[in-house]
């Protein structure tokens, strides 16, 4: 798993951030997007990476302009079992 957090410039309101999730979620296959005119940051949780120049082309062609991306890894949430792994791992 990878989280990239992208700063996204030009979003404004609700429906920007929307806008924005919704030209993510069409462009690449993402498990979770959320994004953050106050913040001004699209964060994307995927399977696999995903290129830079391609998320800064759909963003951009619908508006907004990317700034800066980071890629995190990223451990798997909300598995009921997922604390079980955590467990196994410290062992």
């Amino acid at each position: 798993m990878v989280k990239i957090t992208a700063q996204v410039e030009g979003m404004h309101c609700g429906m920007c951030e929307a806008h924005v999730n919704d030209v993510v979620r069409r462009a690449f296959p993402v498990k979770k997007v959320s994004s953050s005119h106050a913040r001004g940051e699209t964060v994307i949780i995927a399977e696999q990476c995903i290129d830079d120049e391609r998320l800064r082309k759909a963003i951009g062609d619908a508006g907004y302009k990317v700034t800066s991306i980071i890629h995190d890894a990223c451990e798997e949430r909300g598995s009921i079992f997922s604390f079980l792994h955590r467990k196994a791992k410290e062992r």
